[in-house]
């Protein structure tokens, strides 16, 4: 099979075979392609991918599928975690077995644009992506400049796509160049879906067809089963190092959940602002008056913030510290608090026992010393042996999960980071409403 080059198999008007019909009483997408019927129910407000590999709309086809494969390296260049390459090989196999011809791009680091460094380079990618395909994958280099050539059922990796001029400030020229090398745009980039950037926002606007990949429509199903439509009670863990980074979070979540459990030096501030004592521990207290808001907003549609009765305390926060557990109201003027106390901790056990749906972003103590790991532990098994619908994420979330190997008993695991942290805020994101757009137009064709 010879090369598909750009523009070779148009399918332009592949949503003019769209239409919205009615199919009991539901809105239904139909979609009709050589011969295949599909129905969907219309709460999906973004095209699939799955659905045109199910209408048999992806044979033939050029896709570029904008996956997030930005792994952590070691100073040997090395990567240390493939966690997000293996969660991508699921939208580039459903590419390849459907019989496209495919093409992969990511981003790694913070390049400078049209200055790529060895160190930028997506090679160790390449070549993890290699081995975990069993065939080589082409790493193409100035793929902006050029016609890239791919085969049906070949997968290429485009080099770093922070690389491209003009790709953080959306640039409309760099779009349109994207959008024209391809037939199918797939996002399957959960993590960057809130930035507004060519790859990820600008090629969905102008390419043929854009849609969603398996990852990102994981991602934001899990997250509307949580937040939009969750089984009660609703129960928001939020732990962390301080309320002013988390504080849109937990203002956004006061308004939906019946439960919101504060850890770390984020609990520190809501335990001023209950006036208790928190000595030399972390905490904001110019925000407690936001801390209290919070608390008063919950309390007045009958939801709740608890405080700690108790917690664990030390005068170093070291490995070997003496960890002394004390009432909330004991805390000296010279102790550290690094831990939530075996009481409260049983506390919020109860009410992870009985919640519908958890939420579960940070943790609750200093977790990565032994001393002060416990109710962190308590917290990752708890969720685990609930019965609840349960969405984690977050950097320390994923680490705390990993360690007490609760991972397969987690309902989702959100990999999106920054934007799994804006959709908790309640906001919009860039990549997911171009998503939503193009499929309310392809809806009115």
């Amino acid at each position: 099979m010879p090369p598909l080059r750009p523009g070779s198999r148009k399918i332009g008007n592949f949503f003019k075979r769209l239409s919205i019909c009615s199919f009991h009483r539901a809105r239904c997408l139909r979609l009709s392609v050589r011969g295949v019927l599909i129905f969907r129910s219309s709460i999906s407000s973004f095209l699939r991918f799955t659905d045109l590999i199910a209408a048999g709309a992806v044979s033939g086809r050029r896709v570029l599928i904008r996956a997030d494969l930005n792994v952590p390296l070691n100073a040997n260049g090395q990567i240390t975690d493939d966690t997000r390459i293996r969660a991508s090989l699921a939208a580039i196999n459903l590419a390849r077995n459907a019989g496209a011809a495919v093409m992969v791009t990511s981003h790694l680091g913070r390049p400078v644009e049209g200055q790529l460094r060895p160190e930028d380079s997506l090679a160790p990618v390449a070549r993890r992506l290699s081995e975990l395909l069993g065939f080589e994958v082409p790493l193409i280099q100035n793929w902006i400049e050029k016609d890239v050539e791919v085969a049906e059922k070949q997968v290429v990796l485009l080099e770093n796509c922070r690389g491209n001029i003009g790709e953080k400030a959306d640039s409309d020229a760099l779009a349109q160049h994207m959008a024209a090398m391809c037939d199918i745009y797939v996002n399957d980039a959960f993590g960057t879906a809130h930035r507004a950037e060519a790859s990820t926002h600008g090629v969905a606007k102008y390419a043929r067809i854009a849609c969603a990949g398996p990852l990102m429509a994981s991602e934001l199903d899990a997250l509307t089963r949580a937040l939009d439509a969750p089984r009660r009670p609703l129960v928001a863990v939020v732990g962390g190092s301080k309320v002013s980074t988390k504080l849109e979070v937990l203002t956004a979540l006061a308004e939906k959940v019946d439960q919101l459990i504060v850890g770390g030096g984020i609990a520190n501030t809501f335990m001023l602002a209950a006036r208790l004592p928190v000595g030399r521990s972390l905490a904001e207290p110019a925000l407690i008056p936001e801390a209290r808001a919070i608390i008063e907003s919950m309390r007045t549609r009958g939801a709740q913030v608890p405080i700690p009765a108790d917690a664990v305390t030390a005068k170093t926060c070291s490995a070997d510290a003496d960890a002394q557990v004390k009432n909330a109201d004991a805390v000296e003027s010279d102790d550290l608090i690094l831990d939530i106390g075996p009481r409260s901790t049983q506390r919020i056990a109860a009410l992870l026992a009985h919640a519908g749906t958890i939420v579960w972003n940070g943790p609750l103590g200093v977790f990565e010393l032994e001393p002060f790991s416990a109710a962190t532990k308590m917290l990752a098994e708890a969720i685990a042996a609930s019965s609840a619908f349960s969405i984690a994420g977050g950097g320390d979330t994923l680490a705390a999960i990993a360690k007490y190997r609760v991972a397969d008993q987690i309902g989702y695991i959100s990999t999106g980071g920054g934007a799994f942290l804006e959709f908790l805020e309640g906001r919009a994101l860039p990549a997911v409403e171009i998503l939503k757009k193009r499929n309310a137009v392809s809806k009115s064709v």
